[in-house]
């Protein structure tokens, strides 16, 4: 199968040469990568061409920052590739092995109702406790499967998947019109919403490896599930069919309490209170996004230049 790779950027010169050259290394090698800047006023653009001129196989276009959407820029890059699987990365995800495209990719081989694979974000050798929790939580050394039967078993966590490391099959995905625009974000979660319901399935595979982490500060969490608060309502119709999150929101904080306690790092537990609260606080903040004023909601949210927030 043809594979076509989609990574935007934006100022992500601290992670680009470290992930292009481990992208030449892997032992399936994309048949075109596709790199969508919206604006760089770093040395990135600088690094994509420098390592174009080594590989034929990478391409390098542009739109006006305030253009730039989650959903909508993957879809309009989707469609200038023709690989029959589109992998779509972040910037700042490199691969933690040199199989982890092949990994990530060999099921679709034997399985014709497989729209979807995502792998397993590893935590950088810089993260926090919190910040490696959230990935050791959200991406288990179990590889599964997905389909809308197992919502049952699964709850909520039934259409996680995350684009930092995930491959679509091109057919289903633009069969609904690749990934919806105009989104806070979630553009993902809710495209797989979309094919379970169709009679597709997905599968992490948690042997295709990346690291991948992010530590926020307590401010930033806030913002992040206030954005999470918002699109769960946005989203409400089709997600609810799978679930409420609030189960899955409770098994994450006594895991990462147990863990605290199990390594007794006693230290960390008033900060583990303090985060907690204050993502429980902009979550449902973020429910009632429509009842705040506009300034608040723009200062509340990681996405404050989100078109959304003018309708």
């Amino acid at each position: 199968m043809t594979v076509s790779l989609i990574i935007p950027t934006w100022n992500g010169g601290k992670w680009l040469n470290e992930l292009l050259i481990a992208l030449a290394r892997q032992t399936l090698l994309p048949d075109e990568i596709l790199l969508v800047d919206s604006g760089s006023t770093d040395d990135t653009l600088a690094i994509i061409r420098q390592h174009q001129v080594a590989n034929p196989r990478l391409r390098l276009l542009h739109i006006p920052q305030q253009d730039f959407d989650h959903g909508g820029t993957r879809t309009w890059a989707a469609q200038q590739t023709t690989g029959e699987i589109i992998v779509c990365m972040t910037q700042d995800a490199v691969p933690a092995a040199d199989d982890a495209l092949e990994r990530l990719i060999r099921p679709f081989q034997d399985d014709a109702q497989l729209a979807a694979t995502y792998g397993r974000q590893l935590p950088a050798l810089d993260a926090t406790f919190f910040s490696a929790h959230l990935r050791q939580f959200n991406y288990p050394a179990q590889s599964q499967m997905r389909r809308r039967k197992d919502a049952a078993l699964f709850g909520f966590k039934t259409v996680f998947i995350s684009n930092s490391f995930a491959a679509w099959r091109r057919e289903p995905l633009a069969e609904q019109g690749y990934f919806p625009s105009k989104l806070l974000f979630g553009e993902d979660s809710l495209t797989l919403a979309k094919l379970l319901e169709k009679g597709y399935h997905a599968q992490y595979v948690s042997e295709a490896l990346v690291w991948h982490s992010h530590n926020y500060s307590l401010g930033q969490d806030m913002q992040r599930y206030f954005d999470i608060g918002v699109f769960h309502t946005e989203e409400q119709v089709l997600l609810r069919q799978f679930g409420s999150p609030g189960g899955e929101g409770r098994k994450y904080v006594l895991s990462e309490l147990n863990l605290l306690l199990e390594r007794r790092q006693y230290q960390l537990l008033p900060e583990w209170f303090c985060r907690n609260a204050g993502k429980f606080i902009a979550y449902h903040l973020g429910k009632r996004y429509r009842l705040l004023p506009h300034s608040w909601v723009k200062r509340l949210s990681m996405n404050p230049n989100w078109q959304g927030w003018a309708g």
